[in-house]
Formats: structure tokens, C-alpha cells, sequence
């Protein structure tokens, strides 16, 4: 093998290496469980206790997994609560949805506002 083929393999292997290098596979931002199905689910009337149970099941298996909730994942949960009279625990996800994602804190305001503390989180 004279230096030109020498120096032509060599060159064709790194350029193999760093066109399958650049492959990886990308990894979720966040765990998205069965939300977006729960989502669908409940604009065809799905019993809110019955998403809540997926959604709490999801949830669990979320903070197991130490990957984070989706936007809106947590402001759901809680909209599923409040629709069943569980007041306490909607406040809980509100809070929690802004604790996560402070670019939805006006709304979660908004939100906990029906409940009376809104303004306390204001003080």
C-alpha cells in the first residue's frame, strides 16, 4: 500500500466516524407519559377521575424517572381536580405548574385567584 491509498483510508474512516458520530439519538426534554393522550381524552369527555388516575400514574413515574414534566402537565392535573371540587389539590398542581415554568405564573395567578390566595402571592 503505496501512501496515497494509506492516506485516502484513513481519511475516508474519519470522515465515517464523524458522519456517524453526529447520529445520536436526542434524548426527550421532557416525559411526556400519557398527557398528550389524556389531553385528547378529555376534549371527548373522558371522566376527569378517570384522566386523573393516568395523569397522578404518569406523574409518579415521571419524578421517578427524573426527566421533567411537560409544559402544562401539572396546570392540567390541577384543571382535572378543580373540576371534581378537589380544591386543595388543584391549588397543589397550580403551584406546582408555577414553580416549573415561571412564564406561566400570570396565568396560574389567574387561575389560583379563583381560589382567593392569587393575592397572596402577589404580597
Amino acid at each position: 500500500m503505496n501512501l496515497k491509498q494509506f492516506i485516502f483510508i484513513n481519511l475516508a474512516i474519519l470522515i465515517l466516524v464523524l458522519c456517524f458520530s453526529g447520529c445520536q439519538t436526542k434524548k426527550d426534554m421532557y416525559s411526556w407519559g400519557s398527557f398528550e393522550t389524556q389531553m385528547y381524552e378529555h376534549l371527548n369527555g373522558l371522566s376527569p377521575s378517570v384522566q386523573i388516575q393516568a395523569l397522578e400514574r404518569d406523574r409518579r413515574q415521571i419524578e421517578a424517572s427524573g426527566i421533567p414534566a411537560p409544559p402544562g402537565f401539572y396546570a392540567h392535573l390541577g384543571f382535572l381536580h378543580s373540576e371534581i371540587g378537589d380544591d386543595v389539590s388543584a391549588i397543589f398542581y397550580f403551584e406546582t405548574e408555577k414553580a416549573n415554568f415561571p412564564e406561566a405564573a400570570h396565568f396560574m395567578d389567574f387561575l389560583l385567584g379563583r381560589y382567593g390566595i392569587g393575592e397572596l402571592n402577589d404580597a
